[in-house]
């Protein structure tokens, strides 16, 4: 299909997500980045129970939080 095509099938409201490869697919600005951070250990055994009780993992937990202090998600 040439892309005048596709612009037109998008543009008439088609869908047109058969001829899309999602595999591939970015979101910019969401690349993951590793940082290290230090806790104590007593901060480490209070995440992993908070993790625990929520049936998330200590990494999911510690995004949520941030992402919540920083509001970016609702709370």
């Amino acid at each position: 299909m040439k892309a005048t095509e596709f612009d037109d099938r998008f543009e008439q409201e088609e869908d047109i997500t058969e001829f899309l490869d999602f595999s591939q697919a970015k979101r910019p600005g969401h690349e993951p980045k590793r940082v290290n951070v230090d806790f104590p250990s007593w901060m480490i055994s209070a995440l992993d129970r908070e993790a625990k009780r929520l049936g998330v993992s200590r990494q999911s937990i510690i995004k949520i939080w941030l992402a919540e202090r920083l509001d970016i998600i609702p709370k």
